[in-house]
């Protein structure tokens, strides 16, 4: 079965998919993508077409068009499998899975879902629905296995399941799995006097440093570095926040730097409601969360003591600096911080990309300039241009 997965609501998960597809958004241990690779052979992606160079989409005569929000689980493949050329299968007025040669499905025949169907509709249900997400890959990824042992110097309660892969070293910790298990990937360091609980998952290559304290539902993306105080994060990966400091409620893209004892408020004085930016309709929106902090689009960085106010939206290649709160939406390639923005000019946001990419032996090559200056372009109206 030839599958592609294709984006559908995709601005509803802006700035994280301006550098990605929402197939290659992380909740739980894994992509969205790598979920449905337990399942089926042959993924591959239908999105921009300024990102598709790097998300390769593989057509053949007969496809499986299954749209990247949906969460899979065996009871949603087992009726995506019924489907017959023809039939679409959806719910309420979202499509879910078609066969088809071509991306059309406008006159099939709908089915409206049986199965549980888990959909994602927001940036910030990334952070909210991550937990039972981290529990769902955990089964699927472990299911069959042996974990390696836990070294003796550290502590584990509770009666959910941790699992430690190959390579991954942990010292003088204290592990949590009263509210859920915990995944500790390949690779992984996690430093003496760590305390984590569960649900929780560390990617590949990924490090807790010294003292960390990591609150449930929270994921470290592969080649991440995390230290100080994080509740409820999804990190995708490549990013750091190795200081102190507080992070709550909230998803950080790939290739992000949080300078030492920079922080971000998760709950309004007021206990109200949150309201966050949507690219959209082009202003606030209700999320109908009373805990909602920062998003952060790819390359983005910040100094020392940054301040991040409560439903804090950045954008791609932002650097943010300085004293006071910046304003509760960042617009891509923006240089300043509460006393106002310029520009970050792509030739210098290039470079620091560059820099930072070969720090992990990756490659800041054409197909990364062409998409970077195509988002630089996409966001030019929200900047004030100097």
């Amino acid at each position: 079965m030839n599958v592609i997965l294709f984006d559908y609501q995709r601005e509803a998960f802006l700035p994280l998919t301006f550098t990605r597809p929402i197939s290659d958004l992380r909740i739980g241990i894994v992509t969205i993508k790598e979920k449905w690779e337990y399942y089926y052979n042959n993924v591959s992606v239908k999105t921009e077409d300024y990102l598709q160079e790097k998300f390769l989409l593989h057509l053949s005569e007969e496809n499986l068009w299954i749209n990247a929000q949906a969460l899979p689980n065996q009871d949603l493949v087992d009726e995506i499998n019924n489907l017959n050329e023809g039939e679409l299968l959806a719910t309420k007025e979202t499509p879910i899975a078609f066969k088809a040669g071509q991306f059309e499905f406008e006159k099939h025949i709908r089915k409206e879902i049986n199965a549980d169907c888990q959909l994602l509709e927001n940036n910030f249900d990334i952070f909210t629905l991550n937990g039972e997400e981290i529990k769902n890959d955990f089964e699927r990824i472990t299911k069959g296995r042996i974990s390696q042992k836990l070294d003796e110097s550290s502590i584990k309660v509770g009666d959910y399941p941790l699992f430690i892969e190959e390579g991954a070293k942990i010292e003088c910790a204290y592990i949590n799995c009263n509210e859920g298990p915990i995944y500790i990937g390949r690779n992984a360091e996690m430093m003496e006097c760590c305390i984590v609980r569960g649900p929780f998952a560390m990617g590949e290559g990924a490090v807790l440093n010294i003292g960390a304290k990591i609150y449930s539902n929270t994921t470290i993306g592969p080649f991440s570095k995390v230290g100080g105080e994080v509740n409820n994060v999804v990190f995708m990966g490549y990013s750091n926040k190795g200081h102190d400091g507080f992070l709550g409620n909230a998803v950080i893209g790939e290739w992000c730097n949080f300078g030492a004892g920079s922080n971000n408020s998760n709950l309004k004085n007021n206990y109200a409601e949150v309201k966050l930016w949507d690219y959209g309709t082009e202003r606030f929106q209700n999320t109908g969360l009373q805990f909602c902090g920062l998003i952060m689009g790819d390359h983005s960085k910040c100094s020392i003591n940054s301040m991040f106010n409560t439903g804090t939206v950045v954008g791609v290649s932002a650097n943010i600096f300085g004293s006071g709160f910046p304003r509760n939406f960042v617009p891509s390639f923006s240089w300043g911080g509460a006393s106002g923005f310029c520009t970050f000019k792509t030739e210098k946001a290039f470079e620091v990309a560059n820099k930072v990419m070969q720090r992990r032996n990756q490659s800041f090559n054409e197909v990364e300039k062409k998409i970077l200056s195509h988002v630089f372009g996409l966001t030019k109206s929200y900047r004030n241009e100097k």
